[in-house]
């Protein structure tokens, strides 16, 4: 029941916080573009060289620098995850020479 208790409340503060961001919404809606009084042209070079430089950083911070220190080293590369079992060790088997047949014969 207590799990109940905190649902409903969670829920009820997150209707209010949704209709509160609601009406700060429609109330403060921005104004009709008036192409008159735009910004200047120094301006819009300002927010053009500032979009570009934020758009530089957050893009280069996701990318990283994979190859500035590598996690192993130079030349080494991360063991693999399994490693297979040894090979059983199966001796040759003797063979010796027959010299009347004139071959082989296991012994």
């Amino acid at each position: 029941m207590a799990i109940m208790g905190i649902a409903k409340r969670s829920g009820r503060g997150l209707v209010t916080a949704a209709a509160l961001v609601a009406a700060v919404a429609l109330t403060a809606a921005p104004s009709t573009a008036n192409a008159r009084d735009g910004i200047g042209t120094g301006a819009a070079v300002g927010l053009g060289l500032g979009a570009f430089a934020l758009g530089s950083a957050v893009g280069a911070g996701a990318y990283g620098y994979p190859y500035a220190y590598p996690a192993y080293g130079y030349g080494y590369y991360p063991p693999p995850a399994y490693y297979p079992p040894t090979p059983a060790y199966y001796p040759p088997a003797r063979s010796c020479w027959n010299p009347y047949y004139r071959n082989y014969y296991a012994c």
